[in-house]
C-alpha cells in the first residue's frame, strides 16, 4: 500500500516548520489529527521520522532520507493537477475544428496557422463539411468551433461575425455578359449554370432569388467542389455561380472572369460559431476571438474588395466596419 499523499504534505510541512502544530495549522487539520496522520505514517514505512521534543521535531536518519523523495513526489503531483486542470479548463489539449468551403479555401487555413503558431499546446483538427452539417456536429459534441454562413439555423449556439462573402458570377472571358458594364442576378438566368450540390447553403439563396425573380436557375451541372465548378465553367458547359473570394484565386488561374453579384442579398456573413455549453472553454473562447480579430484587421481583404467592387454600391468586406466583432 503506497503511503497517503496528505500524510506526505503533514510531514514535509513539519520538517520545513520544526514543528507539528505548527505543520497541522498550515494544513488545516488538529494537533490530535496530525499526530495520529505521522504515526500511522511511521507505522507505514516501519521507522521513526521525527524527533519529538519541548522544542518541537527533528528529523530522524530516516526523515532526512524520505524528505527530497516527498517533496519530489508533491512537486510531481502538483505539477500533474495543474496540468490536469489546464484540460479541464480548455487550455491544453485538441480543438476539433469544422469549417465550410468558403472559409477553407479562403482565409482560414493562414488565420488557423497563426493561432497554431501562439499556441503550441493546443492541437487543432479540420475538417471539411457543409453548414448545415457543421451546425448539426457541434450540437452534438462532434465539434468544438465551427465556420457556417449565415442564414443556416443557429439555435443553441454563440455566434460571431468571422468575414464575409460575396456570391460571384464565374464565366468564360469572351462570354457577352463579361463586356457588361454592370452584371445582376437576373442577367444570368437565361444561361445554363454550373453550381454547388443544393445540399450547399448558398444554392438555396440562389433558389429562392429565382423564385423572386419569379425565373428558375437553369443547372446543367452540380459538382461538390470550387474547382470543379471553375473547370466545368472552363470547359464551356455553363456559368459558374461561387463566392467571389474563393472564385478569384482558382477563376484567375484559369483565365476565368469573376464578377461579383452587385445585389445586398449576395454578400453573406461567415459566422464562428460554439455550442453554448462550450464556449467559455478557454481554448475555444481564444480560438473564436483569434478569428475574429484576424478578419477585422485584414487590410489585404479590404483592399481586394475595394479595388474589385469599387463599381457596387454597397459597404462590405472582410474589413469593413459593419463587420467589426460582436457577440
Amino acid at each position: 500500500m503506497l503511503p497517503d499523499i496528505d500524510s506526505l504534505a503533514l510531514f514535509v510541512r513539519a520538517a520545513e516548520l520544526r514543528s507539528l502544530t505548527k505543520a497541522a495549522e498550515a494544513s488545516h487539520i488538529g494537533l490530535a489529527a496530525a499526530s495520529r496522520r505521522m504515526a500511522l505514517l511511521e507505522h507505514r514505512f516501519k521507522t521513526a521520522l521525527l524527533e519529538r521534543s519541548p522544542r518541537g521535531v527533528e528529523l530522524t536518519p530516516a526523515g532526512e532520507s524520505l524528505l527530497p523523495h516527498a517533496r519530489t513526489l508533491l512537486l510531481e503531483i502538483n505539477q500533474m493537477q495543474a496540468e490536469m486542470q489546464d484540460h479541464a479548463d480548455g487550455r491544453k489539449g485538441a480543438l476539433r475544428v469544422q469549417a465550410n468551403t468558403s472559409a477553407m479555401t479562403e482565409s482560414l487555413p493562414a488565420d488557423l496557422a497563426a493561432f497554431q503558431r501562439a499556441n503550441p499546446d493546443i492541437r487543432l483538427a479540420l475538417q471539411e463539411r457543409w453548414s448545415s452539417e457543421i451546425v448539426h456536429d457541434l450540437l452534438a459534441g462532434e465539434a468544438d468551433v465551427g465556420i457556417v454562413v449565415e442564414g443556416v439555423q443557429t439555435d443553441g449556439l454563440d455566434m460571431r461575425v468571422y468575414c464575409t462573402d460575396r456570391i460571384a458570377v464565374v464565366m468564360p472571358a469572351d462570354h457577352p455578359l463579361a463586356r457588361l458594364p454592370t452584371l445582376k442576378f437576373a442577367d444570368v438566368l437565361d444561361d445554363d449554370l454550373v453550381a454547388l450540390e443544393s445540399n450547399a447553403s448558398m444554392m438555396r439563396l440562389l433558389t429562392e432569388q429565382a423564385v423572386i425573380e419569379e425565373r428558375t436557375l437553369q443547372l446543367r451541372v452540380q459538382v461538390r467542389s470550387f474547382e470543379a465548378v471553375c473547370r466545368m465553367v472552363q470547359a464551356g458547359l455553363g456559368l459558374g455561380l461561387l463566392p467571389f473570394e474563393s472564385a478569384s484565386v482558382i477563376g484567375d488561374a484559369l483565365g476565368l472572369v469573376v464578377r461579383p453579384l452587385p445585389e445586398p442579398w449576395a454578400e453573406r456573413n461567415m459566422l464562428v460559431c460554439a455550442k453554448k455549453d462550450r464556449s467559455a472553454s478557454t481554448s475555444v473562447a481564444k480560438l473564436v476571438e483569434h478569428l475574429v480579430s484576424a478578419r477585422a484587421v485584414s487590410p489585404a481583404c479590404f483592399e481586394k474588395h475595394r479595388v474589385r467592387l469599387d463599381q457596387i454600391p454597397m459597404d462590405g468586406g472582410c474589413g469593413s466596419s459593419k463587420n467589426l466583432p460582436h457577440g
